[in-house]
């Protein structure tokens, strides 16, 4: 059995470094990264980037949260087109993974409307609550369209074969989650925001915003045993870590 797995940078956030890393100064500008899973039973996407109207009208998208990120697509990185250059029709997809619902990584959605969404059902209900925060990152326009939703409740194997599974690891919000990809040259983990940079891990150094402390710590030192196990981490929205994936269609081995 062959699993293959495709980085694609769907768009870059600017925003202050201090919200990523407590006590930092100055600006970061990071990739939106998505990534498709190709195994042989179905096209599994992780996370679906940011939507076109974030760029066209970032006002109107944003509201509140407008005033936090500077957002940027360069020529081809809207999810359609770079899901083209592997050959990839978003009907092909069988399966969406969200990591979580924020605007950053659940705004392709609607890109993707005939697979169903697989998410962690505490992320679901705080997602859907009548009284989200307008700043939460949460819009309910990017992800309440009516799509099939799979609510799952922890560890959830894709393909029953431990090769594509989903981690829970809380603590950005509610119900965030990580996705281990067992690839033939061993384990990648595609980590979201429940780590943001590779000093998020290094440092256990935690953004300013979050849901729960003591979560995110428990989920980093979660993530920090698989790596002791070998597993490599894809952290969420590293720039100097990301120089170094392969892009789509070039294949992450």
């Amino acid at each position: 059995m062959t699993v293959k797995l495709y980085a694609m940078t769907c768009g870059w956030l600017t925003m202050r470094l201090g919200s990523m890393l407590v006590g930092e100064e100055g600006m970061i500008k990071v990739p939106v990264p998505c990534y498709l899973i190709d195994h042989p039973k179905g096209k599994v996407l992780f996370d679906s980037g940011m939507n076109k109207a974030s760029i066209s009208e970032p006002d109107d998208y944003l509201g509140p949260m407008a005033k936090f990120f500077s957002l940027h697509f360069n020529a081809g990185e809207e999810l359609q087109k770079r899901l083209e250059l592997l050959q990839v029709a978003p009907g092909d997809i069988t399966h969406l993974v969200n990591s979580h619902l924020h605007f950053d990584h659940a705004g392709g959605n609607d890109q993707v409307t005939k697979a169903p969404v697989i998410v962690q059902r505490p992320e679901w209900e705080a997602a859907t609550a009548s009284d989200i925060d307008p700043i939460s990152g949460y819009l309910k326009r990017d992800y309440d369209i009516g799509q099939d939703v799979k609510k799952i409740d922890g560890e959830h194997d894709i393909f029953g074969d431990d090769s594509v599974v989903c981690i829970p690891t809380p603590g950005h919000t509610p119900g965030h989650q990580s996705l281990r990809v067992r690839l033939a040259g061993g384990d990648v983990v595609l980590s979201g925001d429940a780590c943001y940079l590779r000093r998020t891990l290094e440092e256990m150094r935690l953004p300013i915003i979050l849901h729960d402390k003591d979560q995110m710590l428990d989920s980093l030192k979660k993530l920090r045993e698989l790596q002791s196990r070998g597993a490599r981490i894809f952290y969420g929205h590293d720039p100097e870590f990301w120089e170094s994936v392969p892009q789509a269609p070039a294949e992450v081995v």
